[in-house]
């Protein structure tokens, strides 16, 4: 899956690949959005698409084409980034992309039926890692933002990708350089990587691969994607020359974990309209991140 991250002509589109890695077809799923930023697969087998722009929307939509894509206005009208899904808790986890922006968590009324359910904030008190959720009163920010309507609610600095496994909710934020972990078993939250420790700059979207290992996509210049180990040590893994002007974008693997996806979104011209999809294989199943 791709998102098209343009103003007035966003969306989102797929690419199919047959068992040996060759493209079989490649179509569009979602037209008439905005800004179409990161997105999350669901468990069913359907793709999440946010639109990063004020009273932006979470779409539905179908990886196949056959149908098509849902809003889901029950998520929150925000500056939406990334999502990503719990099968277990039964929620989804919604970065906010602002300088003071929140992490919010969906309850669905009825799992896995994303039109309807209970919108969350995460609040946490000072000097604590525990955390607690708290009802965003109206969803829809008519009269005023949603990261504004709860007074406990934990600011975040540029909330970018997000990514759900074994319990944990992984998310990025850009104006700080931080990567943080939410353990939904605890229900506390932390910094597990950031400046001081690691050589991460403007950090962007991330995926988990099978192992536990993560991996993050920067915005900078360097055009670099990085490991990062769970105990926080980091370490870069590959970098685009002569992209000075683009973005690395999308980072996802395969289903069976051997190849690894990822995109230059304006390529090496910098100019929209001109990205570019690359594929890695490479012995991901037997990397033991440390």
């Amino acid at each position: 899956m791709s998102n098209s991250e343009g103003q007035d002509v966003g969306g989102a589109s797929a690419i199919r690949f047959a068992a040996d890695g060759s493209i079989t077809h490649a179509y569009r799923i979602l037209d008439g959005t905005n800004r179409n930023c990161a997105g999350e697969p669901t468990p069913w087998g359907t793709w999440l698409s946010c639109e990063e722009v004020s009273r932006g929307r979470v779409y539905e939509t179908d990886p196949r084409g056959q149908q098509s894509p849902v809003e889901l206005p029950a998520m929150g009208r925000f500056t939406h980034e990334a999502a990503a899904v719990d099968p277990v808790r039964q929620v989804v986890y919604l970065t906010e992309d602002e300088p003071d922006g929140c992490l919010y968590r969906f309850r669905p009324s009825v799992w896995p039926d994303l039109t309807d359910g209970i919108l969350e904030v995460l609040c946490q008190r000072d000097n604590s890692r525990s955390v607690t959720w708290k009802a965003v009163p109206d969803p829809s920010a008519r009269r005023r933002s949603t990261r504004d309507q709860v007074p406990a609610a934990k600011r975040f600095d540029g909330g970018e990708g997000a990514w759900y496994a074994g319990g944990r909710c992984w998310f990025t934020t850009k104006g700080d350089n931080r990567v943080w972990c939410y353990d939904a078993t605890t229900e506390q939250v932390g910094v597990i990587a950031e400046p001081a420790t690691t050589q991460l700059h403007t950090v962007d979207s991330i995926v988990a691969a099978q192992t536990g290992e993560l991996f993050i996509a920067e915005d900078g210049p360097e055009m670099r994607i990085c490991s990062l180990a769970t105990s926080g040590r980091a370490t870069p893994f590959l970098s685009i020359s002569g992209h000075s002007d683009s973005e690395m974008t999308g980072p996802a693997f395969s289903p069976d974990g051997t190849r690894l996806y990822f995109s230059s979104q304006r390529g090496p011209t910098g100019e929209d309209g001109n990205g570019i999809t690359y594929e890695v294989t490479g012995p991901f199943l037997s990397r033991r991140p440390s």
